[in-house]
């Protein structure tokens, strides 16, 4: 089954340690990954982050807030152990453990923990809000921010000049590492007139290996014809490697051509390439920048 909410979480992992022994987080998700016939594919899905599993997200969280409202307690790295309030939520056989459970029946400190943000309190459905850790919620919020800026990108670069395009894609590879230096990138590519860019550029700042390069600012989708001649292009320049940059998108033939041929050709869609230069800093601006911090337990260890 699918991994369920961190709330879902609760109940089973204050049963897990109900024993009043420590507890390391590992055994803990072991054994809430057996409660639950949480397949292994599950436990490996990735936050949109890439930092962190949802599976591990959600049972940390739920460690927190259980810490939070008294039931549990941290006793070291890594291990915790139920605390006397937590056995007495146990003796009263609770259905379900949730924030409001945690509001009404744990220590005054978690409700200051809990604040509701204004967002939340003002969402059309507060459920979803509820089934989603803080993390989740903001790896959300920062992947719905990139969509909006890459559609921005895309909607400059279409209605810019043919002329402009050619120096972005210069300056999305050299900030890549292609090309060795601005000047040499620049020479190195030579502009076609027609929208587009066909040229070779470095593959490294020592000129090891050339790619040849071309982009098109395409408002359809870009088929296989067009690959394979920008594969025969290749031939007639005795080029090993390619890159095909385009505004648009391609379509599923042109996208199987590419994994049946000996040369090496990187297709790059307008979706790509916007992602590209938020990445690489190529047409955008830091707004701002938060620092995430977590306790460091190590800090706090006494040596005895």
């Amino acid at each position: 089954m699918a991994v369920p909410d961190y709330q879902s979480f609760m109940l089973p992992l204050l049963r897990f340690a109900a024993d009043g022994r420590e507890h390391n987080q590992r055994d803990a998700k072991d054994a809430l990954s057996r409660h639950f016939n949480i397949t292994e594919s599950d436990r490996r899905e990735m936050l949109p982050s890439g930092r962190q599993t949802r599976f591990d997200n959600r049972i940390a969280w739920a460690n927190v807030y259980l810490r939070k409202a008294g039931f549990l307690e941290s006793t070291r790295r890594g291990h915790f152990r139920i605390t006397g309030r937590g056995q007495e939520i146990l003796k009263m056989n609770p259905d379900r453990i949730d924030v409001k459970f945690l509001v009404k029946n744990g220590d005054p400190e978690f409700c200051q923990f809990h604040r509701p943000s204004r967002q939340s309190e003002n969402h059309d459905d507060p459920g979803i809000e509820a089934a989603r850790t803080p993390r989740e919620i903001m790896d959300a919020g920062y992947q719905e921010m990139r969509r909006d800026l890459s559609g921005e990108l895309l909607k400059r670069i279409k209605s810019g000049s043919p002329l402009f395009f050619e120096h972005l894609v210069v300056e999305l590879l050299v900030a890549m590492g292609y090309g060795g230096s601005r000047q040499d990138a620049g020479e190195a590519v030579g502009g076609s007139g027609d929208g587009g860019v066909d040229g070779i550029i470095k593959e490294d700042r020592l000129g090891l290996d050339a790619i040849y390069l071309q982009a098109k600012r395409w408002e359809g989708t870009i088929g296989r014809q067009v690959v394979q001649a920008f594969a025969g292009s290749l031939e007639g320049h005795r080029a090993r490697k390619g890159v095909l940059i385009t505004t648009s998108q391609f379509s599923p033939d042109a996208l199987d051509y590419v994994t049946r041929i000996e040369k090496k050709i990187v297709l790059i869609d307008g979706e790509k390439l916007a992602e590209l230069m938020i990445d690489y800093g190529v047409g955008v601006a830091v707004d701002v920048t938060y620092e995430i911090k977590r306790l460091d337990a190590d800090y706090f260890e006494e040596e005895l």
